[in-house]
């Protein structure tokens, strides 16, 4: 059915365009579009299906394209440096102990003064790794400490040890000190002195 409305010829037909479809003069004001839908302009009578909007050109309308597989790189070296981590946390606590690599006592060779205590020093040498040293000290006098202990922290290649003496009264006395090692290794040291005080 024809619209009696519609110019008779038989060059005339109903042309719908999409905005983006232009390339001749801009239409003039008195030629207003009777109404926009999208990007649809719809000229003169007649009504005429939407046209459908244009597929989008090039990769960048499609957007970015997720990468694959880079998401697990990022994770598996993470999970490496923690194996690692802990490897060594449990090879620094389960691992073999500390090994002692020197001991040596020593002390002022004037002794101590009058009623005064002898600072005798034990230095013990290690290889550096985490571990506790078992040891007592035995005087000239015949006494004898209980088995102590000194834990050393790892990183630290020497533990000091001290017994303080004391003595009274006047005279001289020659003392000695030992330090017996009892663990992790059967090892021991002395140190010679004299104490003396005259009246």
């Amino acid at each position: 059915m024809s619209d009696p409305r519609a110019p008779h010829g038989d060059d005339y037909s109903a042309t719908v365009l999409g905005s983006h479809w232009f390339t001749g003069p801009p239409t003039p004001e008195d030629a207003a579009p009777d109404r926009v839908e999208g990007s649809v302009l719809r000229f003169g009578p007649g009504v005429t299906a939407a046209m459908p909007a244009p597929f989008p050109l090039g990769p960048a309308a499609a957007g970015p394209v997720p990468r694959r597989g880079g998401g697990w790189r990022r994770y598996a070296l993470a999970a490496v440096v923690l194996a690692l981590v802990l490897a060594y946390l449990g090879w620094q606590r389960f691992g073999p102990g500390v090994v002692v690599r020197d001991l040596a006592v020593t002390t002022d060779p004037a002794g101590p003064g009058c009623d005064r205590a002898a600072d005798v020093v034990a230095v013990v040498r290690t290889d550096g790794r985490p571990g506790t040293l078992t040891y007592r000290w035995v005087r000239s006098d015949g006494t004898r400490s209980e088995e102590l202990t000194e834990r050393v922290p790892g990183g630290r290649k020497e533990a000091t040890l001290h017994l303080l003496w004391t003595f009274r009264g006047t005279g001289s006395y020659p003392a000695r000190a030992e330090l017996q090692l009892i663990s992790p290794v059967t090892r021991s040291a002395a140190t010679d002195f004299t104490y003396r005080c005259r009246p």
